[in-house]
């Protein structure tokens, strides 16, 4: 079995937590409340422009094998969970450019700006993110919500290219072979902090 076998069964019982959250069962339902919906993206919007640059801090140290696998990591948050940002915020009257990060947001972008300063571990750092939604999109999309600015934002994350990135990001972790009690401990971290940022400000 390989670490990301491990990250996976550990993170399972720290996803459930998600999906029993307020915010996401509102979503799932479809009926969470314009204004927490809003200060969520405009948060998760700049939680994103850090990811892209944590992907690209990686891809400076990546091997031959990988690079490729990163730059396109980069390019399809860059266009296609911040385009889905940018065609949600005016439906939500979202402003993205005035939005300043919130305790949560700027914790958890720390975090990984500072775990991708290592190459392996910085993987298992960023996997909570790409794992979990990709999980959270799949358990959505089978009861998806009937509210359309919501389920577009659940069949982003239930899309098979994004599940496909996911597991790729299993693999190189795997390649890159972390130390397994620091890729667990730095997993364990990066899921509290996916928690956390659904209790938006």
């Amino acid at each position: 079995m390989g670490i990301s076998d491990e990250l996976h069964a550990i993170g399972r019982p720290m996803l459930d937590a998600q999906l029993a959250h307020p915010t996401v069962r509102g979503i799932a339902a479809g009926d969470l409340p314009e204004p927490v919906f809003r200060s969520w993206l405009e948060q998760d919007y700049l939680y994103l422009l850090d990811y892209v640059r944590v992907f690209s801090r990686l891809a400076w140290q990546a091997p031959d094998g990988h690079l490729g696998d990163l730059v396109d990591l980069a390019y399809a948050t860059w266009h296609d969970e911040l385009d889905l940002h940018r065609s949600l915020s005016a439906e939500f009257g979202a402003d993205l450019d005035g939005a300043v990060k919130g305790p949560a947001c700027a914790a958890y972008t720390s975090f990984l700006l500072e775990a991708a300063a290592d190459y392996a571990e910085g993987l298992a750092a960023l996997y909570p993110c790409m794992w979990g939604y990709s999980t959270l999109g799949r358990i959505l999309a089978a009861d998806p919500p009937a509210e359309p600015r919501y389920k577009a934002w659940v069949d982003t994350y239930a899309d098979p290219g994004f599940a496909a990135l996911s597991a790729r990001i299993a693999v190189m972790i795997d390649e890159a072979a972390p130390d397994p009690a620091r890729a667990r401990e730095l997993f364990v971290r990066g899921m509290e902090h996916e928690l956390a940022f659904w209790d938006v400000p």
